[in-house]
């Protein structure tokens, strides 16, 4: 059971031996990683008193520094630093989240250094932040976080698709806002568990446009970037919405953002269902059939994520797991995999299990996938 701390007696630099929450849901730190002064002053501004954890204090937790990227935080999907990069873009783009739902002027060089910033752990961290998203402890379910998670898949589809760097950036700051119009929807409809009546359902069917309007209007993108936000609802069988496009009428760069979409949205944990593995959600993607996303753009995306994507976990037939590190294009079923727990049970440390290439290793094959949830509570 979760016990409460009360935020008064939290400084910065405090860590605890388990995940520390918000609330029932959304989680403000993991294990081990140190509170920050702007985490507090956060907390404080959304007028929150407590927080709760089954952990217990790190009573000799180093003090945190100033560097926004320091390593002395403690690993997420093997780095310390990607976590800080990760958690520090969602902060920001929550920050603008918090500027549009209230109408207020934004600086669009805010959104660009985002975008910059996204672009640029792609570059440095392609396959880590790919793992990040799908093995990440981070289980909180924000718009901010989807936003960030979508940008990172989106580039790593643009760049398979050989698309030009103004072209990635466009496509970095689309996938960025794409939903930016949820926040002009009221929150009780936005976070309604039940089922939506018919007028419910017609404001969010519109969030597409007023999507459109906030980047376009009130943002001043250009109209490639406002397509993103109009359009990726939009099918490739012309079933979508708002304006039932379909095939080559939609734009490419809401095509790449669709599938992103999908894809997030099934291996994110939310507030109403627990998150798919990721080779569950490749296989509901690859069943598609022509019918939601262009059949090309879905090739980008195997292409660029294996049908066992970077940071699955999986049974091999001796019945060792790995975490999957690395993928072949042309042999999407044989990963590279960096064992976790040998044959015989024994659990490897950080990055020092063995390194097996299952494109060479022709006595071994991947079982199955395991769901990381599962595998931690083992």
């Amino acid at each position: 059971m979760k016990k409460r701390v009360a935020l008064a007696d939290v400084k910065p630099g405090a860590m605890w031996s388990d995940d520390v929450y918000i609330d029932d849901q959304n989680l403000l730190v993991p294990a081990g990683i140190a509170v920050r002064q702007k985490d507090l002053d956060m907390l404080r501004r959304w007028g929150v008193t407590h927080v709760l954890t089954t952990g217990d204090p790190v009573v000799d937790a180093p003090k945190p520094l100033a560097a926004r990227d320091d390593p002395a935080t403690v690993a997420f999907a093997g780095s310390r630093k990607l976590y800080r990069r990760y958690i520090d873009l969602v902060d920001a783009l929550a920050q603008v989240f918090e500027l549009v739902g209230k109408a207020e002027r934004i600086d669009s060089h805010i959104i660009d250094q985002i975008t910059q910033n996204v672009l640029q752990l792609v570059r440095d961290e392609r396959d880590e932040s790919i793992s990040a998203i799908l093995g990440s402890a981070v289980k909180e379910d924000s718009l901010a976080r989807s936003g960030i998670n979508i940008a990172i898949l989106s580039v790593v589809m643009g760049q398979t698709l050989r698309l030009p760097p103004y072209r990635l950036a466009y496509l970095a700051t689309g996938a960025l806002l794409h939903d930016v119009g949820m926040l002009r929807i009221p929150e009780d409809i936005r976070k309604k568990k039940g089922k939506l009546s018919e007028e419910e359902a017609q404001k969010i069917r519109a969030h597409p446009l007023l999507s459109y309007r906030v980047i376009t209007k009130e943002l001043m993108y250009p109209d490639d970037i406002g397509l993103v936000g109009l359009q990726h609802h939009e099918r490739w069988d012309g079933e979508g919405y708002p304006r039932r496009n379909a095939a080559a009428d939609i734009d490419i760069l809401a095509r790449v953002v669709s599938v992103a979409d999908a894809f997030e949205a099934m291996v994110s944990t939310k507030s109403y269902r627990n998150s798919m593995i990721g080779y569950v959600a490749m296989k509901n993607l690859l069943s598609d059939n022509s019918r939601r996303f262009d059949p090309d753009i879905l090739k980008a995306f195997i292409k660029s994520m294996g049908i066992y994507p970077l940071g699955s976990l999986v049974l091999l037939n001796n019945a060792a797991i790995g975490r999957v590190v690395e993928t072949h294009a042309e042999a999407p079923l044989r990963p590279k995999i960096r064992i976790v727990v040998d044959e015989f049970g024994n659990q490897s440390e950080g990055e020092n299990g063995e390194l097996l290439d299952l494109l060479a290793e022709k006595s071994l094959f991947i079982a199955r996938a395991i769901d990381p949830g599962d595998f931690a509570g083992s």
